[in-house]
């Protein structure tokens, strides 16, 4: 699940590639599949980490909040970091942070410690804005323009294999077949509970520390290999929120209205696959053991990944306005329908919502961001700053949770795709032709 977006600068700035650069461009796409991963994986944690500490849904979802913040704190300096040392070299940055959140699951898991783990997931997601805002025009930049929007679609494809495989992984190596109760666990001594949440912990050990590995490798590989240099920063990175010669974000409302929707929409999508693994174990649901419920989490995401070749083809056809507007409705029923159902009906209609899910991010900002001419890399930072309703809104989700259950608590994501209806209505009213904007997909 990739959450950032950018807007294609004029090639005119490095002049024309005649071709793609096939090595350069398969090293980038590594990058998107290991983001994708790492993101979705937290899927796996949040039950797992929920069940070690006896979390609430609103403490488990802290899990989320931190990750997600990250990208609203860090995406400014890296941009920053972009301008100083390069796409390159912010690559590799990026890879070693993310190694260095990877490592902290170690002692993390040793001291069986929740606010450690939210801490290892901070740093991790602080790595990944580096590559986010980095690998995304590298890769737009890698061959002609004519191409661009082709070779970003096919890095975003190996993005969503990432989502798609992480809670199969997760699933075998991370959720242990084996856990007591809470009503057991309160029953342990405080040297027996440690020592129970020490050994539930260390199934993350071997995960993460080849997670890290890994990414420690890429960081050397990429160090090495002989990639093109790139010319060009301030149409990508973040870029500071203020008035300029051409006038002022915050005199668009259809911005504003689609900086919300980003909002909203990544916080529904990320509110929904957070909760999956414990939905789909409730009696009245699906009654599964945590590591069977996992892997159909990964329907969800594979849904959204098959929806986006789907949704590529409808938008050639059809008006944004529409087809976003269309896919909101159908979620947004959806939902309501699993929140009204039990068993498998109430599984696989809230595991279809993937699918629909898939076209939304891209229509958003297209939408939000046509007319903005010279304002539109500051709309696209607008844009970038409201993916932090992945952090909040599956927050709130998870205290509504607390109170009233998880069925009804997705009250909260339904209504978030009927702000996303509007919007798709009412801002497709407006823009007479499509608007290609590049973006990866959340």
């Amino acid at each position: 699940m990739a959450l950032t977006t950018v807007a294609a600068p004029s090639q005119s700035l490095m002049g024309e590639r005649p071709s793609t650069d096939v090595r350069a461009m398969s090293t980038a796409t590594i990058l998107f599949f290991m983001w994708g991963f790492l993101t979705c994986l937290n899927d796996i944690l949040i039950p797992h980490l929920k069940a070690i500490f006896d979390l609430n849904y609103g403490q488990a979802m802290l899990v989320q909040f931190s990750f997600f913040s990250s990208y609203f704190v860090f995406a400014l300096p890296a941009g920053k970091l972009v301008e100083w040392r390069g796409y390159k070299q912010t690559m590799v940055i990026g890879l070693l942070v993310m190694a260095v959140g990877a490592l902290l699951f170690l002692p993390a898991s040793s001291l069986a410690s929740f606010g450690v783990f939210l801490s290892a997931l901070v740093i991790l997601a602080g790595g990944i804005t580096c590559l986010q805002v980095s690998a995304n025009p590298y890769v737009t930049h890698l061959g002609p323009s004519s191409t661009a929007s082709s070779r970003l679609n096919l890095a975003q494809a190996f993005n969503s294999l990432g989502t798609f495989i992480a809670p199969f992984f997760g699933s075998i190596l991370i959720l242990s077949s084996v856990q007591a109760t809470p009503e057991h666990m309160r029953s342990f001594s405080a040297a027996v509970l440690q020592q129970y949440r020490v050994q539930q912990a260390s199934s993350v050990r071997l995960p993460y520390l080849g997670i890290a590995l890994t990414l420690v490798l890429l960081s050397v590989a990429i160090a090495l290999v002989k990639m093109p240099p790139m010319d060009f920063t301030r149409d990508f990175r973040p870029g500071e929120l203020q008035s300029t010669a051409a006038g002022s974000i915050w005199s668009h409302p259809y911005l504003l209205m689609g900086a919300l929707g980003i909002f909203v929409y990544v916080g529904a999508e990320v509110s929904i696959g957070s909760f999956l693994v414990n939905y789909f174990g409730l009696p009245e649901i699906g009654h599964l053991a945590e590591r069977t419920a996992a892997r159909y989490v990964s329907f969800y995401w594979g849904g959204a990944m098959v929806g986006r070749f789907i949704g590529s083809a409808l938008l050639r056809r059809l008006k944004t306005g529409v087809v976003l507007g269309g896919a909101a409705v159908v979620a947004f029923s959806l939902v309501s329908i699993s929140m009204m159902t039990h068993g498998h009906m109430a599984m696989w209609t809230i595991i279809a919502v993937g699918l629909f899910n898939s076209v939304m991010f891209p229509s958003i900002f297209t939408l939000g961001l046509s007319n903005l001419g010279e304002l539109t890399s500051k709309g696209s930072s607008l844009m970038v700053a409201a993916i932090v309703g992945g952090a909040l809104i599956p927050l709130g989700e998870g205290h509504l949770a607390d109170h009233v259950g998880i069925q009804h608590a997705f009250i909260i994501p339904a209504a978030c795709y009927v702000y996303i209806a509007l919007y798709g209505f009412i801002a497709g009213k407006r823009v007479d032709s499509h608007v290609e904007v590049p973006v990866v997909p959340a």
